[in-house]
């Protein structure tokens, strides 16, 4: 009776230190799994960061432009219906009242121009919003592209 009840005894603590080990592994594997993807998603963003700097184009105003008060925020380019890389979204900034037609001309890397096209843009002082300056569908802004807004009045 007493082997019985030894052999339980030694059984119920193996199976207890079994599942402290294991616990304790699980915790250790989590540990790891958790900085490994930490790292990986640290690195992703990295690339993604060195990426979009690659591939940003260059938009300027003109500086007519900066002094009637206008800046820009966050700019983007997106695919028209029918197009691809034709559309240059802006958030434009007003510091003044401003009520023009633009201009928006695109340039390749090699400094050619590919595409323009005009838009009127109207915005209250201390207001902004955005704007999008759709280019004919065969016009494709290319990475590195520099883009050029004037205004048509000028």
């Amino acid at each position: 009776m007493k082997n019985k009840l030894g052999i339980i005894v030694l059984l119920s603590l193996m199976i207890i230190s079994c599942n402290r080990i294991k616990e304790g592994a699980k915790h250790t594997v989590n540990k790891g799994g958790e900085a490994v993807g930490e790292t990986a998603t640290e690195f992703f963003e990295g690339v993604s960061e060195g990426v979009d700097k690659t591939l940003e184009c260059e938009i300027t105003l003109s500086p007519a432009l900066v002094k009637r008060g206008l800046s820009l925020g966050k700019t983007s380019i997106e695919n028209s219906p029918g197009g691809k890389n034709n559309q240059l979204i802006l958030y434009i900034i007003f510091d003044h009242n401003f009520n023009d037609t633009l201009m928006a001309r695109v340039y390749d890397k090699k400094g050619l121009e590919i595409g323009r096209t005009r838009l009127a843009v109207s915005g209250k002082a201390n207001n902004a919003g955005y704007f999008d300056f759709i280019f004919d569908k065969r016009t494709y802004i290319e990475v590195r592209s520099k883009i050029v807004i004037e205004s048509t009045s000028i």
